[in-house]
């Protein structure tokens, strides 16, 4: 018997198994809304950020209440926390730790460097590094303490100890024109900087007659011609073979490293 012809076929519709093309539907049809565990979720997140913001900025728990300092040695707790001048009381999160940095290192010169830190919940750690002084310049009856860097940092009535003398000799010299007496300082130290260990120690002043022409003095009458601070090391190593070859001289002259020579007994 003949199977149904294409047209009956058609007019029956698709056979059981097709695939029927999509409908194409309205697009409020296609919308969909959250549900509700999706509103929840999106409630409770919204709880938690209001509340975490409330503890941070509203909060008694978490406002500054204490300072904690260390690190010091010639300044005191005290004066660091006083300069410091926190805003005890407001909410641990708003306190502007780079400007508390910033008011220190202005307000004391003697600190090279502060961390602050705040210390949760209630308070904030300031930890202080203080400038070391190496060389020192008279100023009438007090002197100035200068560290490894050049820097002037604070005037002092007692000279510590074991500590040689700045002095700046230049008078009219071009080397003040040129270079002024910030980068004169900065030289004197480099010098010192170079200058071996037994050395160092022995030496009692350090004068600059010009950025060519730096001498020292040292314990038991002895001078040393060091020159400009450039080859230090050079410089170093000779003045080292010079005094183990002649220990007896008064007088040494590094100026030129490659021929340096020693004189008096």
């Amino acid at each position: 018997m003949a199977g149904p012809t294409t047209a009956e076929r058609g007019a029956r519709g698709p056979s059981e198994g097709s695939v029927r093309p999509p409908r194409q539907g309205s697009p409020l049809r296609r919308l969909r809304f959250p549900g509700r565990r999706s509103l929840l979720i999106a409630a409770a997140a919204v709880v938690l950020v209001a509340a975490g913001i409330w503890v941070l900025y509203g909060s008694q728990w978490v406002r500054l209440e204490q300072v904690k300092t260390s690190g010091t040695e010639v300044l005191t707790p005290d004066e660091v926390t006083a300069a410091a001048a926190l805003p005890i009381g407001s909410p641990l999160i708003s306190v502007d730790t780079d400007a508390i940095e910033a008011r220190l290192r202005h307000k004391l010169p003697r600190i090279d460097s502060v961390d602050v830190v705040r210390s949760w919940p209630d308070g904030i750690d300031l930890k202080v590094t203080e400038r070391k002084p190496v060389l020192l310049m008279e100023k009438g009856a007090r002197f100035i303490e200068v560290d490894a860097e050049g820097v002037r940092f604070a005037t002092v009535d007692k000279a510590p100890k074991a500590l040689p003398l700045l002095e700046l000799t230049v008078g009219q010299s071009p080397s003040l024109r040129r270079f002024g007496p910030d980068r004169l300082v900065v030289e004197a130290v480099r010098v010192w900087g170079e200058l071996p260990g037994k050395v160092a120690t022995d030496t009692r002043v350090v004068t600059v007659r010009s950025y060519d022409y730096i001498t020292l003095k040292l314990s038991r009458g002895r001078t040393v011609v060091w020159g400009s601070a450039e080859e230090g090391e050079a410089k170093a190593r000779a003045l080292t073979a010079l005094m183990k070859a002649a220990p007896k001289a008064r007088h040494f002259d590094v100026s030129a490293p490659t021929a340096p020579a020693a004189s008096g007994s």
